[in-house]
């Protein structure tokens, strides 16, 4: 059979990943999709920056749409990312009947639902693989290897900016800016970081992560967000001290009464295999109602980790291509019609327990008014330690665990805390998960 040629819309880190691949495991690759699959046709915006792949028998152009627009590609991978013009150029392939394989999160977590309609319409398909944690398999493994599953959670490391940071921040002791600005400077991290650092990027992920394990519409906009920016590294040391590591955690949970999507930093504990995934490193927990906790780790982002989920997904469309539409596996785990529009959960009702710290005054009864208030609110002390008082501010930093409280309660609670003459600054929270079920 003649080879299933390829337009490849960008031709930066991960598009020169791609071309790598394709070159350097093109008979494997032929194996496994019963075709050859060739880049014929590739866009960029400088055609004279320097490149990490061959380009031999590719035609270059600065224009993505002619791309798009040519006919003889069959197959368009959309390597741009962004909403514009990604979105545009997705749509007008899909409306052309060919297939889509992208790693743009932000667009599908934004726009997924029109574009997979879009899709059904004109018979063809998306595919996004490579849009949640590089290399890592996981789209594959819940849409598909988790089928026979209710799947009741799942959490993970799906960002390893922030992850590097976290990481830096326990193993060495350094401030965040600091280890941020090193990130920067090795190219884990942008010019402009808040993406990674702010949960945003995570939520994106997320929100794909959850449609397809729940079958339930993409809902960017209702994920619970909060960075890591505002985490100290003393935190960090204490959270050690108690037997936790902190990490930046996608969280998605099914519940009677409808599912939490939360992106927030969290306490787990250190014997957890989740814990111990450090530096850039991505993973995912996913706990089936049959097969109980499996885990994904692995690269999360890079050049060829990242092609490597690019060419699954294409090596997918090549086996697709002379199959019956209606009998490709669905874009969302579950058939269009059967798609649940679940409520998400208000951030308020979800119950967790809490890291807490406090920054008092070294004066006579502070902690038992703390105690006191908290117990009002029906919220639990687990554990407390008292550390040295700082000789800056001369306040005495209180650090707790609580057990599980509903959040409502915590806001409550620390508001009335916060209130007090004896209490220097805003307590400082993070939530803890156990993760054992």
């Amino acid at each position: 059979m003649p080879p299933v040629r390829i337009g490849l819309l960008g031709l930066g880190t991960v598009g020169g990943g791609v071309v790598n691949v394709l070159t350097r495991n093109a008979e494997e690759i032929a194996r496994r999709a019963g075709r050859r699959i060739e880049v014929v046709h590739a866009s960029a915006r400088n055609l004279d920056a320097p490149r990490i792949c061959p380009l031999e028998g590719i035609l270059l152009t600065t224009d993505p749409m002619e791309v798009v627009e040519n006919p003889e590609v069959d197959v368009v991978v959309e390597l741009i990312g962004g909403m514009k013009p990604a979105g545009d150029l997705m749509r007008r392939a899909l409306e052309l009947g060919k297939p889509v394989v992208t790693a743009n999160k932000a667009l599908i977590a934004h726009e997924g639902m029109e574009l997979f309609e879009l899709a059904q319409r004109h018979h063809t398909m998306v595919a996004f693989e490579a849009a949640v944690a590089g290399g890592i398999p996981i789209i594959k493994a819940i849409r598909e290897g988790l089928a026979g599953n209710r799947i009741e959670w799942l959490a993970g490391i799906i960002n390893g900016t922030g992850n590097y940071i976290l990481t830096a921040m326990r193993d060495e002791g350094r401030a965040f800016a600091e280890v941020l600005a090193e990130a920067q400077y090795l190219g884990y991290a942008e010019a402009d970081p808040t993406f990674d650092v702010e949960g945003i990027d995570a939520a994106h992920k997320l929100t794909i992560l959850a449609a397809i394990a729940f079958g339930m519409p993409l809902k960017f906009d209702e994920v619970y967000t909060e960075g890591i920016s505002g985490i100290e590294t003393d935190d960090v040391r204490y959270a050690g001290e108690f037997g936790y590591q902190v990490k930046h955690l996608g969280i998605a949970r099914q519940r009677d009464d409808g599912v939490e999507l939360r992106v927030h930093p969290t306490l787990i504990p250190e014997r957890r295999l989740l814990a111990n995934v450090d530096g850039v490193q991505n993973a995912v927990l996913v706990w089936g109602d049959s097969v109980g906790p499996t885990m994904y780790y692995g690269a999360g982002a890079g050049a060829e980790p990242t092609a490597s989920a690019v060419v699954a997904d294409l090596v997918d469309v090549v086996r697709t291509l002379t199959a019956d539409p209606t009998h490709r596996v669905p874009h969302l785990a579950v058939v269009p019609d059967q798609i649940s529009d679940m409520t998400v959960v208000p951030m308020d009702s979800i119950a967790t327990a809490y890291y807490l710290r406090f920054a008092v005054e070294d004066k006579r009864g502070v902690l038992a008014k703390i105690a006191q208030i908290l117990a009002d609110h029906e919220v639990s002390i687990e554990a407390m330690m008292q550390k040295e008082m700082t000789e800056d501010e001369r306040t005495l930093p209180i650090v707790m665990l609580t057990h599980q409280v509903r959040e409502k309660d915590m806001d409550d609670a620390l508001a009335e805390i916060e209130a007090l003459d004896t209490v220097r600054a805003p307590v400082v929270r993070m939530r803890v998960e156990t993760l054992d079920g």
